[in-house]
């Protein structure tokens, strides 16, 4: 049985799948610190191991050359697809929030805000909870800082909405799936790509909730600590891949030193 299936048929489950957002992911993990460059046949089989169709993966690089997000250039009979300075500007902030270090110590102190735009867990209109150490964009209205000394169970329910709720649990069903696999090669890299690709739409579109927050049935690890853990296992296998050459094409350029900074 092919150890990735569970992986890859949850992907293909939610819906039309957009290939687009996917080669994104792609470059956010796997060619920004190599250099910032892909062949399309490393790409094809990156993602062809995904099941994504080689008709798909040319229309979603064509889409996102439009949108200014890649450019592309022949090398004999190969293409190869880069970021533009536009593209590389999109992420800056995307990437800090996506690989940031897990927690290390548990929350003690905690601020609930008022205002717009405030970072943290909807408690009320307007009104968020978040950690206290957890920086805002731009000042609340109104803040009160100390302990949390009661959450009624029927307020930490709802502090996540159904599709965050939906979209942790699908992260903890993948992460169980991952935990005992031993993967080498392309195997590895389509992993890890499967991981951070579901893991950066989760932490892009929903406030991170801190564990002590979360409700009982997602509460068995802090997910920042738990996708980490994962993608520390996959990551050398992974990288050996990009460091072999495939088919007439060389190996990926050796990683930037940041890259071995990712959640740490």
């Amino acid at each position: 049985m092919d150890p990735l299936a569970p992986l890859i048929s949850a992907l293909h489950a939610e819906g039309r799948l957009r290939v687009w957002s996917l080669v994104i992911t792609v470059f956010g993990d796997s060619v920004q610190y190599r250099g910032g460059r892909i062949s399309n046949v490393r790409l094809q089989a990156l993602l062809g191991r995904l099941g994504v169709e080689p008709g798909a993966i040319r229309t979603a690089l064509s889409r996102l050359g439009r949108d200014g997000w890649l450019t592309s250039e022949r090398e004999g009979r190969n293409s190869y697809y880069q970021l533009t300075p536009q593209g590389q500007a999109r992420f800056t902030d995307a990437t800090s929030r996506i690989y940031a270090a897990p927690r290390q110590d548990p929350v003690t102190r905690w601020t609930l805000a008022v205002g717009p735009g405030q970072p943290g867990l909807p408690v009320a209109p307007g009104i968020v909870l978040r950690p206290a150490d957890q920086p805002a964009p731009t000042p609340p209205d109104c803040a009160v800082t100390g302990s949390l000394t009661e959450l009624a169970p029927q307020l930490r329910a709802a502090l996540l909405t159904p599709t965050h709720h939906a979209a942790l649990t699908a992260l903890y069903t993948d992460l169980e799936t991952l935990r005992p696999l031993r993967l080498s090669g392309l195997d590895a890299a389509a992993a890890r790509t499967l991981l951070i690709h579901r893991w950066r739409r989760i932490v892009l579109r929903h406030p991170e909730p801190p564990v002590e927050l979360l409700p009982p049935d997602l509460s068995r690890q802090d997910p920042r600590t738990a996708v980490a853990a994962a993608y520390e296992a996959l990551t050398s296998a992974a990288e050996e891949w990009l460091d072999t050459p495939i088919q007439d094409i060389a190996p990926m350029p050796k990683a930037h030193p940041l890259f071995a900074r990712r959640f740490l």
